[in-house]
């Protein structure tokens, strides 16, 4: 479950740019409580208020994917990312990327590393480009 102060644009960012359908909302009108799923995986949204909102923790969610590479690119081309979202291969052994929705939830997407994939060098190390 996902908090969310706005659950018809959360549907709307799930939907619109990241390729989720509708599942189920409580209200066609304005909803509180709502699914979306995408590929098996189905995500719950619920609003919660903005008195509380500093109080409500944010997660951070973490799907393992097949084509990793193909879901960045998918992503990218719909603007998601900001200027330091970038396709890593990891020290914990994942090639991944990670972006916020709306409310700041925080969504990775990952796949672990092939036997012959080594970790990209730690930043400002290894050929400048």
């Amino acid at each position: 479950m996902l908090p969310s102060r706005d659950v018809a644009a959360a549907i709307g960012f799930y939907v619109g740019r990241l390729g989720f359908r509708l599942a189920f909302a409580d209200s066609t009108r304005d909803p509180g409580y709502a699914g979306v799923r995408r590929d098996g995986i189905e995500l719950h949204l619920q609003w919660h208020d903005a008195e509380e909102w500093s109080r409500v923790e944010r997660p951070m969610l973490r799907f393992v994917v097949p084509d990793v590479e193909a879901l960045f690119e998918e992503y990218r081309d719909r603007g998601l990312f900001h200027e330091r979202t970038a396709l890593r291969r990891t020290a914990w052994g994942t090639r991944e990327f990670a972006f916020y929705d709306l409310d700041m939830n925080g969504l990775t997407f990952y796949r672990d590393l092939a036997v012959d994939e080594a970790p990209d060098p730690p930043a400002g190390e290894g050929d400048p480009g």
